[in-house]
């Protein structure tokens, strides 16, 4: 892997293969009760600009399961809210700690800090990329399925940072992305555009979304509003009405289809009870597995791993 974890696009199919084995032998040894404290004396700065239940916790758990520490430290809190550039906190941290998570809105304030920093950075969230979540949730589908190659993933909803992390990924995995999307709120078009020419198994976008469901093996949404949205909420809710993933839109889809959320779910708009609490549902699985997988992102990026 390169030194950063910033856009799942960044990583090679090995990449994504030596997070996967790291992040089931970690899972086993915190199910066994095992300690394994690769990460000792080390520390983690995680700098949020926007709020956080499983990137906090995951990342926090996570650096203190592998024995070192971590710091949560938003924008108020240091000088970056008094008017620091990003490269003189990059360069500073630098001297102070090990590696960084971010969780913010510009992909690009991400990458003039990994620019600048000679430590680790990863990409907790931005308003383009979701990286961590989307590494995550194939975790999760390879522990539900076996597999993820060969398969096809629905996505219904906004063309966000969900969307646009599994057309990344898509773009380097064999397996089939079909997306549904209303007119008007697509993925990134360079994003998309890339996705389409490069993988393997295809990226395709449907304004129905049945046509999209038809026959997959996994449907995923996303909430139709994200953070610094909320002001579009009613209107997005008028327009995204015919997304919803219900279970007359999930009959489409293939027999076992897993069912899929990022969290957290707007119950009754995106998702209905009976689809997000179903026997089909892993959206808790999803959100445990973040803690492993980070786990494995850090013991690698930090702790200089290489799978022999």
């Amino acid at each position: 892997m390169k030194k950063d974890f910033l856009s799942l696009y960044d990583l090679e199919k090995s990449d994504f293969e030596e997070i996967f084995q790291r992040s089931e032998s970690l899972k086993q040894k915190a199910r066994d009760g095992i300690l394994y404290t690769p990460l000792a004396g080390k520390t983690l700065g995680m700098i949020f600009d926007k709020s956080s239940t499983r990137t906090r916790l995951s990342f926090e758990v996570g650096m203190f399961q592998l024995g070192g520490i971590a710091m949560f430290l938003s924008r108020r809190d240091i000088q970056l809210g008094r008017g620091e550039t990003i490269a003189d906190t990059a360069r500073v941290m630098s001297r102070y700690l090990d590696g960084v998570m971010i969780r913010t809105f510009a992909q690009e304030w991400v990458e003039d800090f990994a620019a600048n920093a000679t430590i680790p950075v990863i990409n907790g969230l931005t308003d383009l990329l979701h990286p961590c979540q989307i590494i995550s949730d194939l975790f999760t589908i390879i522990e539900r399925k076996g597999r993820y190659e060969g398969l096809t993933v629905a996505y219904v909803g906004d063309g966000n940072n969900i969307a646009n992390s599994w057309i990344n990924a898509a773009a380097k995995l064999p397996f089939a992305l079909r997306l549904a999307c209303p007119e008007g709120y697509d993925p990134d078009e360079a994003i998309f555009k890339r996705g389409v020419a490069e993988a393997s198994h295809g990226v395709f976008l449907f304004r129905e979304p049945a046509n999209a469901v038809a026959g997959a093996d996994v449907i995923y949404t996303d909430v139709w509003a994200s953070m610094g949205q909320e002001a579009e909420q009613e209107e997005r809710n008028i327009i995204f009405k015919d997304y919803q993933v219900n279970s007359q839109l999930t009959a489409y889809g293939g027999k076992d289809a897993l069912i899929m959320h990022c969290l957290p779910a707007h119950r009754g708009e995106e998702i209905t009870d009976d689809v997000l609490d179903g026997p089909h549902s892993v959206v808790i699985d999803q959100a445990e597995n973040r803690l492993h997988v980070q786990k494995a992102v850090m013991e690698i990026l930090i702790g200089g791993r290489k799978i022999q």
